[in-house]
């Protein structure tokens, strides 16, 4: 007689329902079940399943077919489990436990880790970190051992024929797995079995035809930014990091401003005035005590040499034709996402708070402190702590989190001598011990000009810890969106590196694992990740370009890589000896394949298609692709660079700053066909004034420069950020 029927699954599971495809939760603990009582096709119904408690039985092994894609948590403890390479079809296990089984060692640990791409809570632990070595660092090692002992002693046969490469395969596999030594002898038994696989992957990659990747290979973006540290890079002191108590500062009633210029003000100027004279070798930022000046752009092209525009051929007949066809639907496809972005109407802003929360020695009259990023808090931690509407902002040597309704400076973290240009907010796990599952935790990273990370946890106001990303400072940091334990972080190093910062325990212990470094010729301005392929793509805007890289780990690919190709934008035209326009300072993403980005002195902003550029083939010479211009978005007439814009996808708008204090926003849901090619920019939806706050008998504080705004994803709360310290405080208006 069955023990597992379908009647059974319905009454061990929960929600109760009548259909097994929508069970949730199923508890099958303590039924003596072998391998034999699993039915696999019966639970393959199982298709909504996300918990699974299998503890307490009699198990071997888990069913090698049985797929189960909404499956997050499985509990085999107490089994008497010996293959785990069963539980490979797992693909989307984030926590699993098999405590007391007997015959499950180290090795089969690691095997489950390389296993299971999702895997982070094992046993009540985060593992996260660990695996992520595991998958990619020690199997890139084997690799190239791997390789070592094939172009050493092996070649492939001529002719190839089936019965010589069964033995070749055979050989080669052997020898592997008798050579490769790596890791310490306890896993001994795990490295075997990986480089037995490693070294079939690798026969294979030499004997099976590769396709040729049409232009759709995916572009990676590499930054290279020599740029000018805007006032942004001083030597530090010693760290104290501390907390301190919230308080809210409005600044309703501040000082004028003083007579002199902002510091990247004055920079700029002088930045003009040497536009045409000789260039001079550049100063590195951090080596001077003195803010110092923007380095030309005449300097910067000295170093990088100049990009010409490659004109793409055209095809003969049909293929012109079929081409057409292709663009003609990607327009089609593009403009049915602007319309189902987003079914609002454009939002009513006004000011709510002005704030004065960085001040050096918490001085009222500081108004030289540059503010330099923020980013909304994500909405799962929010749940208990005013959910959506926290905002971290970093400027000086101190990082914020204010609650955007009440002006409150909720948290304040302070780190003497640092000045802070960067930060990021992620979830991550947290696991609790004592057989408690691991929940989820918001965490922020923040760095500068140190070149160290802090990782701080807001809601239980600890920061537990830090660790060195560069020896020079930090310039961008970025979370990937899929994978929140994957942190990047752009340097003035000229790289971007890719760190796995795993969770973290009730005691805040962490482990941090690099495991990619991307080459990069300037300082990297701004990192954008694809929505849809934030694992494999990456773009970063530079002094010198907008640039694209390969991310993907876990290929043949080293973990040292340079740029797979440039995208150029039709303003490159109208360059001569006093105008470049290459500097990309500001970029963002509007829908999955939309990106908002900003060339510094244009005076537009483009909103052009990844898809469409990426699936173009890079000039052979210089890796350049154009972008396939959209739209062009008419913006202020600066000479200020470094205004980032940012964009709320859910709510389909563009924000950006001016050098006056004005936001200028852009409500783009109907975005019409061959808009660029009318050669007429479309208009702001509205500019929001600078508020102008005023303190009695002194006047008004004029409009400063906005280096930074932040939107959350509802657009209820809008917040920018000044040269002049000062946080404003947008509120969306209800209409009635």
């Amino acid at each position: 007689m069955e023990k597992i029927t379908e009647k059974l699954l319905l009454e061990k599971g929960s929600p109760k329902t009548s259909k097994l495809e929508q069970i949730k939760t199923l508890n099958l603990s303590k039924l003596t079940l072998k391998h034999k009582d699993l039915p696999v096709r019966l639970l393959s119904r199982l298709q909504s399943l996300e918990r699974w408690d299998l503890s307490g039985n009699r198990l071997e092994e888990f069913p090698k077919d049985l797929a189960l894609p909404a499956l997050q948590h499985l509990d085999l403890s107490d089994n008497q489990m010996e293959d785990v390479t069963t539980l490979e079809s797992l693909s989307n296990l984030e926590e699993l436990k098999l405590e007391d089984n007997l015959y499950i060692t180290v090795s089969d640990n690691y095997k489950l880790m390389v296993l299971l791409p999702k895997l982070r809570i094992y046993n009540g632990k985060d593992v996260s970190t660990t695996a992520n070595h595991l998958r990619f660092v020690y199997s890139e090692n084997l690799r190239t051992r791997i390789i070592a002992i094939w172009e050493k002693s092996f070649h492939l046969p001529d002719p190839i024929t089936e019965e010589k490469l069964s033995t070749l395969r055979k050989d080669f596999v052997n020898t592997a797995r008798q050579q490769v030594r790596f890791g310490p002898s306890s896993v001994s038994d795990f490295t075997k079995w990986k480089v037995e696989i490693m070294a079939k992957e690798f026969l294979c990659s030499l004997t099976e035809p590769q396709e040729e990747p049409e232009s759709t290979e995916s572009p990676d973006t590499k930054e290279k930014s020599e740029v000018s540290t805007p006032t942004k890079r001083k030597q530090s002191a010693a760290v104290d990091l501390r907390s301190l108590t919230p308080h809210k500062k409005l600044c309703a009633d501040l000082p004028a401003s003083p007579a002199e210029a902002s510091p990247r003000k004055s920079g700029l100027s002088r930045k003009l005035q040497t536009l045409t004279q000789t260039c001079t070798p550049r100063v590195s930022p951090r080596k001077t005590s003195q803010p110092p000046s923007t380095p030309t752009r005449g300097q910067v092209r000295a170093e990088t040499p100049r990009r010409g525009s490659k004109v793409q051929q055209e095809d003969d007949g049909a293929q012109i034709k079929q081409r057409k066809r292709k663009e003609l639907q990607r327009d089609t496809d593009t403009l049915s996402t602007m319309k189902s972005c987003s079914q609002t109407k454009p939002v009513s802003l006004k000011p709510l708070h002005v704030l004065q929360c960085h001040s050096k020695q918490d001085s009222s009259e500081d108004f030289s402190t540059q503010l330099w990023a923020c980013a909304f808090q994500p909405l799962p931690d929010s749940t208990g702590g005013g959910g959506g509407r926290l905002v971290a902002t970093c400027g000086g040597d101190s990082v914020c989190v204010i609650d955007c309704e009440t002006g409150m400076v909720m948290k304040k973290y302070k780190v003497p001598g640092e000045e802070f240009f960067s930060l990021a907010w992620s979830t991550v796990l947290m696991s609790r011990g004592g057989g408690a599952s691991a929940q989820h935790c918001s965490v922020l990273a923040a760095g500068g000009k140190r070149g160290l990370v802090k990782l701080i946890h807001p809601r239980n106001n600890v920061a537990y810890g830090e660790f060195r990303a560069s020896r020079k400072a930090l310039s961008v940091l970025r979370f990937n969106h899929q994978q929140g334990n994957f942190l990047l972080t752009g340097s003035y190093d000229k790289k971007i590196v890719m760190w796995d910062i795993g969770g973290v325990d009730s005691q805040y212990n962490f482990k941090v694992v690099q495991l990619l470094v991307l080459e990069i010729s300037t300082t990297p301005l701004h990192i954008c990740l694809p929505p849809i392929s934030p694992s494999s793509n990456l773009l970063t805007a530079c002094e010198d370009g907008l640039h694209c890289y390969n991310t993907q780990l876990g290929t043949n690919n080293t973990t040292k890589r340079s740029k797979e190709m440039e995208i150029t934008f039709p303003i490159y035209k109208n360059e001569d000896k006093d105008h470049d326009y290459h500097t990309i300072d500001g970029m963002s993403f509007l829908t999955d394949d939309i990106v908002a980005s900003k060339n510094y002195m244009h005076g537009c902003i483009y909103l052009w298609s990844w898809s469409r550029t990426k699936a173009q083939r890079p000039d052979r010479k210089d890796r350049t692709v154009s972008a396939v211009v959209l739209a062009e978005l008419q913006w202020a007439n600066t000479e200020i660079p470094y205004l980032a814009l940012n964009t709320c996808p859910g709510q389909a708008y563009i924000v950006c700053g001016d050098d006056k204090g004005r936001l200028w926003t852009y409500h783009v849901t109907n975005l019409q066909k061959n808009s660029f090619q009318t050669g007429r920019p479309i208009l702001p939806t509205e500019v929001l004034e600078w508020p102008t706050p005023e303190r009695k008998g002194l006047g008004q504080v004029e409009g400063p420069s906005i280096n930074s705004v932040a939107m959350d994803p509802e657009l209820h709360y809008l917040v920018a950020l000044s040269d002049k310290n000062m946080v404003i405080v947008w509120k969306r208006e209800e209409s009635c």
